[in-house]
């Protein structure tokens, strides 16, 4: 059996600043060149790890990033970007978070993005990228996180009033819903609603229910010919004018040159 110090005579630390600097380095280079602590991710319930260069090709993830992708084993990913895997307007969004990283040296923290899952169905993704620098400072590439709603709702079970508020969001994002009728749903004021949402999703439920219908519109931009006066109408809007005020707003770009620029 290990032996513990006593709570009575406690171990303590007298290490000057100069040893704790020391130990840190020493404890490192045992470690090696081997990402050991990557590992900690796969007992992360629906939270995906990664890392990229500054060109955001792939070094290395977690094993659930791979399954996702369809890759078997990490070395066959190595090298590869957003773009092989996903849709080109999909992987836009990827690699510009990743270069607004290299570039400033800024985080990117809870970012909530809206996206369909592999089985079609619309999932909220909660991102995290951070720089990844050498010894000497210089940003040499981005490492993140990502979660999923779903895969991480055991953590949200303290509020449950959100889960009851995504999955109305889910299921009426194509019909012309107000805030107040989801707060009446959910039996909760529309500014608890606010704050809530806030908290979980980092924006605010106007936006949450914004980014859902422009997500699941831009959709069908790009798998159906249908006219954009039609689909604006589809999604609950009034007409195409406000839908377009809407479509710029999250995605930089009109319903038509969104279509122009992604549609095969």
């Amino acid at each position: 059996m290990p032996q513990f110090p006593s709570s009575a005579s406690p171990l303590r630390s007298s290490l000057s600043s100069e040893e704790r600097i020391a130990l840190k380095q020493e404890f490192l280079e045992q470690i090696g060149r081997d990402l050991q602590f990557q590992s900690l991710f796969e007992h992360l319930p629906g939270v995906f790890f990664f890392v990229k260069d500054t060109e955001s090709r792939m070094i290395c993830a977690s094993r659930a990033i791979l399954k996702r992708l369809g890759v078997s084993d990490e070395e066959e990913m190595i090298g590869m970007t957003d773009y092989d895997y996903f849709p080109p307007q999909i992987a836009d969004a990827f690699v510009r978070d990743d270069q607004f990283v290299v570039q400033t040296g800024q985080s990117i923290l809870n970012r909530v993005e809206i996206w369909y899952t592999e089985q079609r169905l619309l999932d909220w993704f909660v991102t995290n990228k951070l720089p990844v620098r050498n010894e000497a400072g210089k940003i040499i590439g981005v490492m993140g996180t990502v979660r999923s709603y779903e895969g991480s709702k055991k953590l949200l079970l303290p509020y449950t009033q959100i889960s009851e508020a995504v999955e109305f969001i889910r299921t009426h994002h194509r019909e012309k819903i107000s805030v107040e009728a989801i707060a009446e749903h959910t039996n909760i004021s529309p500014r608890q609603l606010h704050r809530k949402f806030k908290e979980v999703f980092g924006m605010s439920i106007q936006d949450f229910l914004g980014k859902t219908r422009i997500q699941a519109a831009s959709d069908v931009l790009l798998s159906t010919t249908k006219g954009i006066a039609e689909i604006a109408i589809e999604f609950g809007y009034c007409d195409q004018s406000a839908f377009t005020k809407q479509f710029r707003k999250y995605t930089g770009l009109t319903p038509l040159k969104f279509r122009k620029k992604y549609m095969l």
